[in-house]
């Protein structure tokens, strides 16, 4: 299987998903709110976006984060730890991998989120009927809708609504948990 770059697989999926709703780079940016300078560069395969960039872009063209991850067609996937597209937070000491993809006819997506002490990591509403499954398997965590924020350890689980503003914070230090990410 050839492998690309995960800065030009992003801006080859942005460019397809952009064009499948057929809007321009500067509508795009409005409904993101971002800069149209930053998605002209994403789209060009430069720049290095945060994730908060990236869930921005996912839920102003409705679609799951991970079809900008444009993920491979194999039938056996294995990904070594340390490799995968990783994004940092631009706000807090944060980083998501996107382990697994959401097949077609499918509507969930699996990552790996690690994260030190520091700010919390704010994140907006994803598209509507997002459900937010977190499994912590590593340090302790906050995490939830804002204002319902639970703490969590090593083997608790959590499911609450990604379609409402909420956050992830790290307690300990190399806080890590599986987030499946799944949409209606």
């Amino acid at each position: 299987m050839k492998r690309t770059g995960p800065l030009q697989t992003i801006a080859v999926a942005l460019r397809r998903e952009r064009e499948r709703h057929g809007i321009s780079l500067a509508e795009l940016a409005r409904r993101a709110g971002i800069a149209k300078s930053t998605l002209s560069q994403l789209e060009a395969g430069a720049g290095n976006p945060s994730v908060e960039t990236l869930w921005a872009l996912a839920v102003a063209l409705d679609v799951p984060f991970s079809r900008l991850m444009d993920p491979p067609d194999a039938p056996v996937q294995v990904l070594r730890a340390g490799e995968g597209i990783t994004i940092r937070s631009e706000q807090a000491p944060f980083t998501g991998t996107l382990l697994a993809a959401c097949p077609p006819g499918a509507r969930r997506d699996l990552h790996l989120i690690t994260a030190e002490p520091g700010p919390a990591r704010a994140a907006q509403a994803h598209i509507p009927g997002t459900t937010e499954h977190m499994l912590v398997t590593t340090g302790r965590w906050r995490a939830g809708p804002v204002g319902a924020e639970v703490d969590l350890d090593v083997g608790d689980y959590a499911r609450f609504p990604g379609d409402r503003p909420h956050g992830y914070e790290a307690l300990v230090p190399g806080s890590a948990a599986v987030l499946v990410m799944e949409y209606v």
